[in-house]
């Protein structure tokens, strides 16, 4: 895991706010079919302006940290949303210091492995310290990419 300066980015999607225990109970659990809905054949075509090829989740508004609830879009990365397509989103991703890791194997399951690894990161105390600001997941035909927000007072090494 290495930090890195995340560039500002702007996102258009779809939005649920759900928990992490929710999630593990198929009855209230919403992201699979956020997921889905982001993932049908031409999902996005109708947004303009996209910047890549790439889907990204925004995790952001934590109520408090991963035991509480959240708010995920699931989207596009685009240059504007002057207009956006109607039941979608645009949120501003702030380019801030974070934890960055590579997510490389058969998803979800090494994505669902990446996020318990960091469950036990924030709990054992570790450092960086998680912000619990906006994080992200860029996902690419290699895999995806985890952009983890650190608490401001960590300060990376000089180079």
């Amino acid at each position: 895991m290495i930090i890195v300066d995340r560039p500002e980015l702007l996102v258009v999607g779809h939005v649920v706010r759900t928990t992490n225990a929710a999630e593990t109970d198929p009855a209230r659990a919403q992201l699979p079919g956020l997921w889905a809905r982001a993932g049908s054949p031409g999902a996005f075509a109708h947004v303009p302006g996209r910047s890549d090829e790439n889907l990204y989740a925004v995790l952001t508004d934590y109520e408090s940290d991963h035991n509480g609830a959240y708010t995920q879009i699931v989207g596009v990365a685009v240059h504007t949303a002057a207009r956006l397509p109607e039941g979608m989103v645009a949120i501003r991703v702030p380019g801030v210091p974070c934890m960055h890791l590579e997510v490389r194997g058969p998803l979800p399951q090494t994505l669902l492995d990446a996020w318990q690894y960091l469950w036990k990161h924030t709990e054992s105390g570790a450092t960086p310290a998680r912000a619990f600001t906006t994080d992200l997941e860029v996902h690419h035909p290699g895999g995806a990419d985890l952009y983890i927000a650190v608490r401001p007072s960590y300060e990376p090494p000089s180079s």
